[in-house]
């Protein structure tokens, strides 16, 4: 039987995705490997098996091999996956220097990197996931971002939603909270672990409504708009990670125009 990649969105046009995208990668087979990574399908509840492969926003376009394995690591299914450009473009943010400088501790980055490389066999989610609120988004996932005019080397990893300061802040999907902390860089942070490698991060936010180790539903309170950390003014980023990567979230949720307008700035060349 042909390798079955179960995209929806995802990879609608013969093998081709975007930068940002995720191939839904479905057995047999127990693991998937692109490119130098390497993902687990994990077993569902009717027993077929199913994987998160990420296409990070960085990816060099072109033609790839994707190739699902056996316990043993014997290939068992092939497929070409040809990456596009997405066409990601620049964004200028004015920030003020202490702002500008501010930095991850190691603790923050210890926790967050052990939170995106955690591996849990149940799966919590279902789809569609829900906007974690009502704003729109006024920074999309992929903008090279400088800072007053500046390049900063780097590409932004989700989605910035206004909000009001106080603003609630729902999970986009069931799982159990991982991290609920104020960080340097992050600010107020909650880091939920939706299962079977997808991961969804909150940042910014002024204050928690849910601890560590607690479980949520989709839609539950998790936090309050803010804006803590690196931040010039009330809003919420939030990401959406499929097996520690930073994936478009505009293939996760149901978007109005609002929330799907473009940023503002120029197309990378």
């Amino acid at each position: 039987m042909r390798l079955m990649l179960l995209l929806a969105v995802m990879m609608a046009l013969h093998g081709e995705v975007r930068q940002g995208d995720v191939i839904r990668v479905a057995g047999p087979g127990e693991k998937a490997r692109m490119n130098g990574r390497t993902v687990r399908l994990f077993e569902q509840t009717d027993g077929s098996r199913l994987g998160l492969m990420a296409v990070p926003a960085t990816e060099k376009p072109g033609e790839y091999t994707l190739q699902v394995m056996d316990g043993g690591g014997n290939v068992v299914r092939s497929e070409s996956v040809v990456v596009k450009d997405a066409r990601f473009r620049k964004q200028n943010v004015v920030i003020g220097k202490e702002t500008a400088a501010l930095a991850p501790s190691e603790e923050e980055t210890r926790l967050v990197r052990a939170f995106l490389a955690a591996e849990t066999e149940r799966r919590y989610w279902a789809e569609p996931l829900k906007l974690p609120l009502p704003g729109c988004m006024i920074s999309p996932y992929g903008v090279e971002r400088l800072h007053n005019g500046k390049p900063t080397g780097n590409v932004h990893g989700g989605w910035d939603q206004r909000g009001a300061k106080g603003t609630a802040v729902r999970a986009v999907a069931a799982g159990v909270v991982r991290i609920a902390k104020m960080f340097e860089l992050r600010g107020g942070t909650v880091g939920i672990d939706h299962g079977q490698g997808l991961e969804t991060m909150y940042l910014h936010m002024s204050g928690f409504a849910v601890a560590e180790g607690a479980e949520v539903k989709q839609g539950d309170v998790v936090g309050y708009v803010g804006s803590t950390g690196r931040s010039t003014g009330p809003h919420l980023h939030w990401s959406v990670f499929a097996n520690g990567v930073a994936v478009n979230p505009a293939q996760w949720v149901r978007v109005g125009a609002c929330a799907a307008a473009p940023a503002g700035g120029k197309k990378k060349k």
